[in-house]
């Protein structure tokens, strides 16, 4: 008798695209006639899940802060109806989403896995086939209740997850936090990795609004006095990719009177590290010391898709600079050490 019940959300991606002589894309109703040729989704001993398809299905690339806010209401109006969720996503911006979502849906005490998959469900050899039946199972059995992502074996939180192959099956990784799971012969779930959920807290839908926040990387030869208006006057968060522990080049002279001048306009400038592995400390070597003097605040070990979420979650609080660069150094979501 099956007792434990999984919504899926299918919100495009390659996992349930059909070939077109345009290429794969996403098909209304395609993916459900593929999802019931699945003998193992149909058995009496697996999972009860439902499918909720987005409307339009997206390629991942077209996501948008409106999709995050939507796959995030689906889950928030039917939490009491479920063990847990799926989500059938992109992979291109899969990491952005989980990130995304783990700020939207606060007080989370039920799982929300994304996954997907890098061959279609169509295809002969598909990666989606494990990648979907071992999401579902991990949403219902209500272990790692928290946004997190499933791909070719590994659970990762889904705000320090990364696309680190854009063919390879085990696709993504979490350089800076462990494995939730492991997924071998039987789900081994690392449980002093797993987020606490806290007594009494409910679920919370904190829905993003349309702030313009942008990601300048650094590179050897920039010059940043081509970026100075949209830092300083059309940019509320920014996040800087920089070299290793924080450093910029020249010392920073060209760039430090912008960060100023951008901080004067109420723009919030965070530091994320362009090395996938360790951490930003500013003031650690001298071309990164001035950084934190001019305004901007370390993103530690965040990933940029991470530290791009966590931006908007706290400028659509409301908040003021000053409280948002207090808390863009401090962990909300399990997203920084």
């Amino acid at each position: 008798m099956k007792s434990n019940k999984v919504l899926i959300i299918y919100t495009g991606g390659t996992i349930g695209m059909k070939a077109t002589e345009q290429g794969y894309r996403p098909a209304p109703d395609f993916l459900e006639n593929e999802l019931k040729s699945i003998p193992d989704l149909m058995r009496e001993d697996f999972p009860s899940w439902e499918l909720y398809e987005m409307n339009p299905l997206l390629d991942s690339s077209n996501m948008t802060l409106k999709e995050w806010n939507e796959i995030a209401r689906v889950v928030y109006e039917n939490y009491e109806k479920y063990n847990g969720f799926v989500v059938l996503h992109g992979t291109d911006t899969m990491a952005y989403t989980a990130s995304a979502l783990s700020f939207i849906l606060r007080g989370l005490n039920k799982p929300v896995v994304l996954t997907g998959s890098q061959i279609p469900l169509s295809e002969i050899r598909s990666d989606g086939r494990d990648n979907l039946i071992t999401s579902i199972l991990i949403a219902s059995e209500g272990v790692a209740n928290e946004v997190s992502l499933y791909f070719s074996g590994r659970l990762l939180r889904g705000n320090r997850a990364m696309k680190m192959s854009a063919d390879g099956l085990v696709a993504f990784k979490s350089p800076n936090y462990p494995l939730l799971a492991e997924v071998g012969i039987e789900i081994k779930y690392n449980k002093s990795t797993i987020l606490k959920h806290k007594e009494g807290t409910e679920l919370e839908y904190l829905p993003f609004s349309e702030v313009p926040i942008g990601v300048l990387k650094v590179f050897p030869g920039i010059q940043f006095g081509l970026f100075e208006e949209i830092m300083t006057e059309k940019l509320s968060g920014i996040v800087l990719e920089t070299f290793g522990a924080g450093n910029i080049p020249g010392g920073g002279n060209e760039l430090l009177p912008i960060i100023k001048k951008a901080f004067a306009a109420g723009s919030v400038i965070t530091v994320c590290s362009q090395c996938p592995a360790g951490t930003v400390t500013l003031g650690a070597y001298e071309t990164s010391s001035s950084l934190k003097g001019a305004g901007a605040v370390s993103g530690k070990d965040m990933t940029t898709e991470a530290a791009v979420a966590k931006l908007y979650h706290l400028f659509s609080l409301g908040l003021s600079k000053e409280e948002i660069k207090k808390l863009m150094e401090k962990n909300i979501a399990g997203e920084l050490t």
